[in-house]
């Protein structure tokens, strides 16, 4: 029994010496004078929030934007679609590494065989502009769902408009 308090209170000795050091937080640089916590020295801040990183899948999505839309039974670019695709094109020709799988949707209006091929030249207008805006073909694929993967669910317009896209999926390595 002994030993078994010796060994507990040795135990309670070193865990409270290691609360202790004054050095743990070496590597520490303090950002927020309000937090208290830093990041470690060394960290890139753009690796810490991907979204602010040029580079990142975050940053495609969120700051570029992933996807465009359409208006009803078209697969006719906007203005802010062709907008959206600029973005994506300046991003896949920096970031030459990777590759992109479009993919065309639709509202659930109509049949799924017309949606499905309604979805398919979305897509291709996507590839065609991105195509005509200097990204190499092959690093292109289309592929369309048509109305069997929504966004959103219901019978309204609201809805039926965020259905109504095409949205650049980004990947690395070698589509087959």
């Amino acid at each position: 029994m002994k030993q078994m308090t010796k060994a507990a209170f040795l135990i309670a000795t070193l865990g409270i010496s290691a609360c202790t050091n004054a050095d743990r937080f070496d590597n520490v640089t303090p950002t927020d004078a309000n937090s208290g916590f830093g990041q470690p020295s060394g960290v890139d801040s753009l690796a810490l929030d991907p979204a602010n990183n040029p580079t990142s899948l975050q940053y495609f999505s969120q700051t570029i934007g992933d996807r465009v839309l359409f208006t009803v039974d078209t697969s006719s670019l906007t203005a802010a679609g062709r907008s959206t695709l600029d973005g994506q094109a300046t991003w896949l020709l920096t970031n030459s590494d990777y590759l992109a799988v479009v993919e065309g949707h639709a509202d659930e209006q109509g049949t799924r065989e017309y949606n499905l091929a309604l979805g398919a030249r979305r897509a291709n207008a996507v590839r065609e502009y991105l195509i005509s805006r200097g990204v190499p073909s092959n690093r292109l694929r289309t592929v369309s769902y048509g109305k069997e993967r929504p966004t959103e669910i219901c019978s309204e317009e609201a809805c039926y408009a965020k259905n109504r896209r095409a949205v650049t999926i980004i990947s690395a390595g070698a589509l087959s």
